[in-house]
């Protein structure tokens, strides 16, 4: 088993009693890895059930679960693996009572959410009266980000949305009115999952004994994308025998905006004394020019585990650096770069386009459209996200939680001439019964809508019951949605019912209708999955938060410009930090050839708004790469750097609270010096933004 392994992974596989942080770079096996301690772990007599394997996608699970099978030819069925998310899902069921909810609690999903805090909103008169009150969406970032990062609403509205300060007492009392509606009424979004386990196992001592005692081993995948409750949840289950294995890459954390805590990596070996640091740097994936490329990006790093990727798989091309006069010059080169490699007999499905935000693709897909090129956009929709499948939904939904208030609001709005006040008072008659079917049956209704909420009651007589399976009761719902469909979606109804189509072939694989509803709620498929022809003959565009863990053989990241990467408002710090690790990201998706790009000048709503290299891309050795179209100046002593433009800094002679000025943002204020060539500067428009001085074209104001 272990005979396929190089020596870092196998002192991994093999390591024994307490606990372990092993750090995978790009490519580095680390599946390979986890897989094989699973086996190596039950070939030494543990038990399946005693094992708990925690990933951050379904599927991921059950690849591993899957492969160990293989390995150990035992029956893993009794293995427990998922996501966080699916597991405290399993375990609250059980243990529900402890909290105060009953095991049926329904998961209810971000439109719920949203949904929830508008009817909240209201009912409290927040908003109106001229009063600009942020938006559903935006009290529900707030609040998660609150929850899933254990800090005050003050806090998060002081670091990131310190525009809405004055609303700060509106949003607690949103919070606690929407934590208190969610309870009446037996439901639980994402957030609470893990809240609410980790408070099971952190306030419930008989409940976090059993599980404790139940999972021996605990392993876990993509550690640096954990948030701090996550961390706690793993912290808890693992006490006292600390025997738990957490396997990630520090220079691969990319998603705070979802709460991902760089900290709980770093961290790990002061949470868990003893641990042992295994570090997996012999990459499988990428030639060395392209690792050398990498591990230049992220040897300047303000902090992590060092380590330097290397292969056997040979040098390779050069990664090719183009400097372009502007973004839509930059849209017809990488094009055409494009139409080189296809002619040239590259698959289309090996080639991508990687940016820092969605919107830094809309040139070069005017472009690619002209040539007669197909792409493929990532980080769209997801399936279940979509309006007329949440109508569908909602009647599987009311099947299981008769009182599910926003499902029977969601149905009856569909109702010909049905407006929302009378929508409202049947949903009150429905939540004041024992029985909302027989309060709705009972409901007096005029013959204007009448007949549509017959209709209804009629469907609900029909389905009710559980005698139906998923499949059956989606043809009987059908029936009646299919004509609302086509009215309430008259522009794009036949999408919208090929969609539906596949939503039935899903439905096809379970045999009840709670089983559907948890796995929708808690790994919903995406809508390429669903898509005719998706993927297959079609370049890549892609954000690079998408793309991380996928690979091609042709890359190209665009964009690589002063004010478009990083983003603008990243600031300096640990967001900067995170910034240059989405770099690090970009590059490592590829296997052969890497192209960079990014254009001298970019036009933002005033005008020009920056444009000239990154100062990621300025940082890099000049050996690992090749400059197309601009010789590189070396830069000697003191680093090895290496600059794309003649440098007409002013100098170092910059101190705090000189009024300066730059060709781009404009003026701004010196705020801080980060280094001896580097300063921080408040631009009046462009917010902070750190310089270096070899490169930046800064004069006093």
């Amino acid at each position: 088993m272990t005979e396929a392994l190089n020596p870092a992974q196998r002192q991994a596989v093999e390591h024994g009693p307490g606990p372990i942080l092993v750090i995978a770079g790009a490519g580095t096996g680390k599946t390979r890895t986890l897989v094989c301690r699973l086996a190596y772990l039950m070939g030494r007599g543990v038990a399946p059930e005693n094992i708990l394997l925690l990933t951050f996608t379904r599927k991921a699970a059950e690849e591993m679960i899957s492969r160990a099978t293989s390995i150990v030819g035992d029956d893993t069925g009794r293995l427990t693996g998922g996501t966080f998310h699916s597991v405290a899902n399993i375990l609250l069921r059980r243990y529900a009572r402890h909290l105060g909810y009953e095991p049926g609690f329904v998961i209810s999903d971000r439109g719920d959410a949203e949904g929830i805090v508008n009817l909240l909103r209201s009912s409290l008169s927040l908003g109106g009266h001229g009063r600009r009150f942020p938006s559903r969406r935006m009290v529900i970032n707030v609040i998660s980000r609150a929850v899933n990062r254990c800090v005050p609403i003050g806090a998060v509205l002081e670091e990131q949305y310190s525009h809405l300060l004055e609303f700060q007492g509106d949003i607690e009392s949103l919070a606690r009115h929407y934590q208190a509606f969610k309870r009446e009424h037996q439901l639980m979004d994402y957030d609470d999952l893990l809240v609410n386990f980790r408070d099971l196992l952190r306030d419930h001592p008989g409940p976090c004994r059993e599980i404790r005692e139940r999972f021996v081993h605990v392993l876990v995948d993509e550690y640096q994308d954990t948030n701090p409750v996550q961390a706690e949840i793993v912290r808890l289950i693992a006490v006292p025998g600390n025997n738990v294995m957490v396997v990630g890459d520090d220079a691969q954390s990319i998603y705070s905006f979802r709460g991902a805590d760089f900290r709980n990596i770093i961290q790990f070996p002061d949470l868990f004394p003893g641990t042992v640091v295994v570090r997996l740097e012999e990459n499988y994936r990428s030639t060395q020019n392209i690792l050398d490329l990498g591990n230049a990006i992220i040897a300047h790093a303000g902090e992590g585990f060092k380590k330097r990727l290397f292969t056997s798989i040979g040098e390779g091309d050069k990664p090719l650096l183009h400097p372009l006069s502007n973004e839509a010059v930059q849209a017809r080169y990488v094009a055409g770069e494009i139409k080189k490699l296809l002619d040239r007999g590259d698959s289309a499905a090996e080639i991508a386009v990687l940016f820092r935000s969605g919107f830094h693709s809309y040139k070069l897909e005017i472009e690619l459209a002209s040539l007669g090129i197909v792409f493929e956009k990532r980080g769209g929709m997801k399936l279940l996200e979509s309006a007329h499948i949440k109508d569908v939904v909602s009647y599987f939904r009311l099947l299981i939680n008769p009182h599910d208030s926003l499902s029977w609001n969601r149905l009856l709005l569909m109702l010909p001439k049905l407006g929302p006040k009378t929508a409202a008072k049947i949903v009150q008659a429905a939540r004041d019964s024992d029985d909302p079917f027989s309060a709705l049956e009972e409901y007096p209704a005029p013959a204007s809508w009448g007949e549509g909420l017959r209709e209804l009651v009629l469907l609900f007589q029909g389905i009710r019951g559980g005698a139906m399976t998923p499949a059956a009761v989606f043809g009987a719902v059908m029936e009646v949605y299919r004509p609302r469909l086509e009215i309430l979606y008259a522009d794009d109804y036949p999408r919208r019912l090929r969609d539906l189509e596949q939503l039935d072939i899903l439905l096809g694989g379970y045999a009840d209708i709670p089983s559907f509803l948890d796995d929708i709620a808690l790994d919903p498929p995406e809508a390429d999955g669903f898509a005719d022809g998706a993927a297959g003959g079609s370049v890549i565009l892609s954000t690079i938060h998408s793309a991380k863990g996928l690979e091609w053989d042709n890359v190209f990241v665009i964009n690589l410009a002063e004010g478009r990467f990083p983003s603008t408002r990243s600031g300096f710090g640990p967001e900067l930090e995170e910034e240059r690790r989405l770099f690090y990201v970009a590059v490592t998706r590829a296997r052969k050839r890497v192209f960079l790009t990014y254009p001298r000048e970019v036009k933002g709503y005033g005008g020009f708004d920056g444009g000239g290299p990154s100062p990621f891309v300025t940082q890099l050795p000049h050996d690992v790469v090749r400059v197309a179209g601009l010789r590189p100046v070396p830069v000697y002593g003191g680093g090895d750097d290496f600059r794309v433009s003649s440098p007409t800094s002013a100098g170092g002679g910059f101190a705090v609270g000189d009024r300066v000025k730059h060709p781009f943002f404009a003026l701004g204020t010196v705020i801080g010096k980060t280094g001896k060539s580097k300063v921080v500067v408040a631009f009046d428009r462009h917010g902070n933004k750190e310089l270096h001085l070899d490169y930046a074209r800064l004069e006093r104001a």
